[in-house]
């Protein structure tokens, strides 16, 4: 797969860590196999994100949309992806968000 979408969101508790587990689950049963390959998860340093490899990232970003945009977290949700093999982040989501990093 050509790049890596990660999901992100603040995170701090126990109860984060429980609701990434529950939102990479559910985002992997949904994801269709065209779009992507859900990839594991971190959790730490204030965030909790999701990595979706994908040769779609916008796509990819979308169906994580479906999937998981009735959870009230999706609310905080930033998004952005890199080709598998740099370094340099394209924002998806906010529209206004400038800057994007994975700690």
């Amino acid at each position: 797969m050509q790049y890596i979408l990660v999901l992100q969101w603040p995170a701090t508790s126990d109860t984060d860590f429980d609701a990434l587990i529950s939102m990479e689950g559910l985002l992997d049963a949904d994801l269709p196999d065209a779009h992507g390959l859900v990839d594991g998860h971190d959790f730490g340093a204030g965030q909790m994100n999701i990595f979706v490899h994908t040769d779609r990232p916008l796509e990819a970003f979308q169906d994580a949309m479906t999937s998981l945009g009735h959870d009230p977290r999706w609310v905080g949700v930033r998004a952005a992806y890199r080709p598998a093999d740099g370094d340099l982040y394209v924002v998806v989501w906010p529209k206004t968000l400038e800057v994007f990093s994975v700690s």
